[in-house]
């Protein structure tokens, strides 16, 4: 029996080979120290090929969000669907993951979606609404993963999923910066240890 498989195409695998170049800039640089120049180069394509598959450089950073967040993304679904194990737990393993992850990266870059709202959030209406489809496909697998621990009784019910989801988002970003400031996880550790070892539990 012949068995199909869905290899990317050249086209895709440039396009997938320029995105990744352009979070790796994006993260390092910024948006406006980054240049169309510098992403082509280091993927080795021609100028006039950036065109073909973004409209602008506003468009590519856009298309730069959407491929960022994916890791994430999968990530975390992995951990939510991992059997035996429950929501709460797994958020735990999640974030202790990205913690182990950022200090093995020498506490560098930290998040994009963070680095370029306070960049371009701001002025850029195309990235802004990137960043915004971003952060709520994230916030609901943990909005999901909350109301779900909510209802086996480990994450306390006074206070919404939805609350809670939002402090998970609002303060890994701080944690984040702090992180960046003080090249340490520390941070990390305390909102980790502070929202869902401690905060989010059951009074």
């Amino acid at each position: 029996m012949l068995i199909m498989t869905n290899k990317p195409s050249k086209r895709e695998t440039k396009r997938e080979k320029l995105l990744d170049q352009g979070v790796h800039l994006l993260m390092s640089q910024g948006y406006h120290a980054t240049g169309i120049n510098e992403i082509v180069s280091a993927v080795q394509v021609p100028k006039g090929s950036f065109y073909s598959y973004f409209d602008s450089k506003e468009n590519f950073a856009a298309q730069s969000i959407s491929h960022y967040i994916e890791p994430f993304i999968e990530l975390l679904t992995k951990h939510l669907q991992q059997p035996q194990v429950d929501p709460l737990t797994a958020l735990k393993n999640y974030y202790s993951e990205l913690i182990a992850g950022v200090e093995k990266n020498g506490y560098k870059g930290g998040c994009l979606l963070g680095n370029l709202m306070g960049e371009i959030g701001d002025t850029s209406e195309l990235c802004n609404q990137s960043i915004k489809s971003a952060v709520e496909r994230y916030k609901l697998l943990q909005y999901n993963a909350l109301l779900q621990a909510q209802k086996e009784g480990t994450v306390r019910t006074d206070r919404s999923a939805e609350t809670m989801a939002n402090l998970l988002i609002n303060n890994w970003q701080g944690g984040l910066l702090r992180m960046k400031i003080e090249h340490s996880v520390q941070p990390l550790h305390e909102f980790r240890d502070t929202l869902l070892n401690d905060y989010f539990l059951p009074g």
